[in-house]
């Protein structure tokens, strides 16, 4: 298992303290304050390795009128004392210009990256998708086309984002992708709905091929996954972090490219409390019949989930515990669950206490293509909220035999769904 202080010591490289170069205030009262943000950092956020810049966002609030691409910046503090508000007035604009992320068809309404960055929100900076709009447009729809992503934080290196709160996002709050040694910490997320129209793909965070990547004390709601791990996404630690609602902890999905090779590796989860989640912690690939296209369609991935750590879980009333499924397929498919060559193996539980719904400790539906291995289970005192007795079964499909420890498969798959 990797070593955790190994992670957070590369996550926590300090960035130097060098001598203080430019300062650009975003000015105010704009009616879309995009070109002038554009403009601060084109200014202020490129420099030596002897100096730094920074851009300060004033206490008040900024119009986000049109999308933003600001990368490449180099050694640049950005210090958000404001909120940066999202237009929603016109959604035909941003569907017509929200730019991609480079995975999954996914776009986004703001490319951020570079190295050497340093932003701080001061626990109150804020960035409001004002995605209720969004939530009503889509009526559900959890992968309509080009709904933009809030912030995507793309080729970031050696870069710390913290205290900042993220309110009613467009769709995934943020994706952390081809970025490397990032500590997100002390991160607020709040997206609800005031209908019924629901807020799905409402993710907390998505890291895809990343590695070194630290989340600490991140408090999520949202109506979908909390922090989600896709593809190449390696020496991940999530910590001392809240999910409430949604669906809890997400491995993937991932398999969606037709015998394109993809891995998540090096994972540890420690001291998480998952409350009125619909999972603790769930795994979830593509099968192996490839239909359709991303976002929507695809499978017949390969590749490998490996030498993950889940420890010091607290449950709260949660609809189910740990679930793995290798049946996700193209919208309105069903089946073919048995025909992912995707492999999950060595998954370690330990220490985790509180209350769930359902009658199964986890509910390990696998592949019969390339079956599960390696899950260790110890110290599980988890217990059944509506009799507070233990959970006693535990259900697996396709798990090598004599590859588990700490616990023995003893019931069908079918009971997965029990309390859900």
């Amino acid at each position: 298992m990797l070593g955790t202080t190994a992670v957070v010591s590369i996550a926590l490289a300090s960035l130097p303290a060098l001598t203080a170069a430019a300062v650009c205030v975003v000015p105010t009262g704009l009616d879309d304050s995009a070109p002038a943000i554009i403009d601060a950092f084109r200014k202020c956020g490129h420099n030596s390795n002897q100096s730094r810049g920074k851009v300060v966002f004033q206490n008040t609030t900024y119009t986000v009128g049109s999308v933003m691409n600001i990368t490449g910046l180099s050694n640049v503090d950005v210090d958000l004392q404001g909120t940066l508000a999202w237009d929603n007035s016109n959604l035909s604009y941003w569907l017509s210009n929200s730019l991609p992320v480079g995975y999954q068809n996914q776009s986004s309404a703001w490319l951020f990256g570079g190295s050497g960055i340093h932003w701080t929100g001061h626990g109150y900076g804020t960035f409001n998708g004002n995605g209720q709009a969004w939530y009503d447009f889509v009526k559900g729809a959890s992968n309509y086309p080009r709904r933009p992503h809030q912030i995507t934080f793309t080729g970031v290196k050696d870069a710390v984002f913290e205290g900042l709160r993220f309110i009613n996002s467009q769709m995934w709050t943020m994706t952390v992708i081809h970025s490397e040694n990032v500590l997100l910490q002390d991160i607020y997320v709040n997206t609800t709905s005031i209908n019924k129209s629901g807020t799905s793909n409402t993710d907390g965070a998505d890291t895809i091929y990343a590695n070194n990547i630290t989340f600490n004390r991140w408090v999520v709601y949202n109506g979908d996954d909390c922090i989600s791990l896709k593809a190449n996404s390696t020496n991940i630690l999530i910590s001392n972090s809240i999910c409430y609602r949604g669906q809890g902890i997400a491995f993937g999905s991932i398999g969606q490219y037709k015998n394109t090779f993809e891995t998540i590796q090096n994972v540890v989860i420690r001291n998480l409390t998952a409350s009125g989640t619909k999972f603790g912690t769930y795994f979830k690939t593509w099968t192996g019949i490839a239909q359709g296209y991303p976002p929507n369609g695809g499978g017949g991935g390969i590749g490998y989930m490996q030498n993950i750590t889940l420890e010091d879980f607290k449950l709260v009333n949660t609809a189910n515990t740990l679930l793995v499924t290798q049946c996700t397929n193209y919208q309105g498919a069903t089946g073919e669950c048995d025909t992912s060559k995707f492999n999950i193996h060595d998954i370690a539980l330990k220490n985790w206490s509180g209350t769930t719904r359902s009658g199964a400790a986890v509910s390990l539906d696998c592949s019969k293509a390339s079956p599960c291995y390696g899950f260790d289970v110890k110290n599980f005192g988890v217990i059944v909220s509506s009799n507070s007795s233990a959970p006693t079964s535990y259900c697996c499909d396709a798990v090598e035999n004599g590859t588990t420890t700490g616990f023995t498969c003893n019931a069908p798959i079918w009971a997965t769904n029990n309390g859900a």
